[in-house]
């Protein structure tokens, strides 16, 4: 298991070798190329949605240039409040930012 800060958030975020698994066989155009970019987006994204899917996820994006002509990485945070606790559930690149219902952004 990996942990990463989140200041979004207030604390790490879990991501456990099962769900590293899934993204690097799911979206192998992410990882394990995009790992420092990955982290970047955890530490000062750019946006952050809440879920329209699942209520207690978050979509925590964004943008970099350099990554394939520009592309936003995207990492869903499922959260709770009792006891508190993030985790990862997956992550992957993205064109453009649809879905959840805005939460943040950075201005």
């Amino acid at each position: 298991m990996k942990t990463f800060p989140c200041p979004y958030l207030g604390g790490d975020i879990e991501l456990s070798d099962e769900r590293e698994q899934h993204i690097i066989a799911t979206h192998p155009d992410l990882l394990p190329y995009y790992w420092t970019e990955l982290v970047e987006t955890l530490n000062e994204p750019d946006q952050v949605r809440r879920s329209t899917r699942m209520p207690d996820a978050l979509l925590i994006a964004r943008w970099f240039k350099t990554i394939r002509g520009g592309k936003y990485i995207v990492a869903v945070v499922v959260t709770e409040q009792s006891p508190s606790r993030n985790w990862m559930i997956t992550a992957y690149l993205a064109r453009k930012l649809t879905g959840g219902i805005l939460e943040w952004q950075k201005t």
